[in-house]
């Protein structure tokens, strides 16, 4: 066992197998959950529900990895608990990583994972344990204000027997991925519902979800995201009327912002064009012309 960020509990795969696992007596390899839910796995390769083979074995998620992972979240974590278990094997029946309230199962992959998948995976699953703890089912009232800010308000389209992509739930991770995680979760640049509005065009998104913790804004000024790619949403704490001037890196003026009260701060939005209207690639800095001149960078990916 290992403590990760706040009342986070690692369990790596050999603790898992040999604390958590035991076969019953037709020999089938069970996992036992804090809980009392069980869960058999799939011990072979060679298993009819392994269509893909990999390499012949399977190889878990690597605790140095997920706690880096949890390090680099930029979301906080010091109230939330969970325990996170590193499958040796995936469970049968449902081969993907999954979480449940205080619960993240890891599923290990056919061939070593990548650095890229292990934060993405993780950082997915990470959003599902803030949503369980902070705005569960029964909180209809943030619910409702969550999808309507998110335009997912037609529960004919987006509810829990959806398809995966027009779940709410997962909805919600995604968004919690691409706005609080770190360069290797964002990796590919995309959510899985690409029908949607990218999370960081969102006006108000990034606040909405970070006033789940009942906790202030940052007082900095930061991009929500970066580097980007296209629109940028830059936030701080606290009321402004300031408007925010972005520069390029010879200064060169590239636009003017009016700023936007989100809740418990600011936000200014950029579309990630310059003056002359043409897509802007590279390094730029935003700077506040009022007030105490705040300056932040973010990097515009092509």
């Amino acid at each position: 066992m290992q403590v990760g960020t706040g009342g986070i509990v690692i369990h790596d795969a050999a603790e898992t197998l040999t604390r958590y696992c035991r076969r019953d007596p037709t020999g089938r390899l069970w996992f036992n959950a804090p809980g009392g839910a069980s869960f058999e796995l799939v011990t072979s390769v060679s298993d009819p529900s392994i269509v893909n083979k990999g390499d012949g074995e399977f190889h878990a998620y690597d605790a140095a990895e997920v706690r880096a992972t949890l390090a680099a979240v930029r979301y906080p974590l010091d109230r939330i608990a969970a325990e996170i278990f590193l499958l040796p094997y995936p469970r049968a029946g449902a081969l993907e990583s999954a979480a449940g309230p205080g619960l993240i199962l890891l599923a290990p992959g056919v061939r070593p994972l990548s650095r890229e998948h292990q934060h993405s995976e993780l950082t997915h699953e990470l959003g599902h344990i803030v949503q369980y703890a902070r705005m569960p089912d029964h909180d209809a009232s943030s619910w409702a204000a969550y999808r309507a800010l998110r335009g997912i308000d037609d529960a004919s389209v987006y509810f829990a027997g959806a398809p995966h992509a027009d779940r709410p739930h997962e909805i919600f991770a995604e968004d919690f991925r691409a706005l609080f995680g770190d360069p290797l979760a964002n990796y590919s640049q995309t959510v899985e519902n690409s029908a949607i509005t990218p999370p960081s065009q969102v006006a108000g998104l990034w606040s909405f979800i970070q006033s789940l913790t009942g906790g202030p804004l940052p007082v900095a000024l930061a991009p929500i995201v970066n580097p980007v790619r296209g629109a940028v949403e830059f936030m701080r704490s606290g009321s402004s009327d300031s408007p925010l001037d972005l520069f390029d890196l010879a200064g060169r003026r590239l636009a003017t912002l009016a700023p936007v009260a989100v809740q418990g701060g600011t936000a200014w939005r950029w579309n990630g064009r310059g003056a002359a209207g043409q897509r802007f690639f590279g390094t730029a800095f935003a700077r506040l012309r009022r007030g105490d001149g705040a300056v932040a960078r973010v990097t515009v990916l092509n």
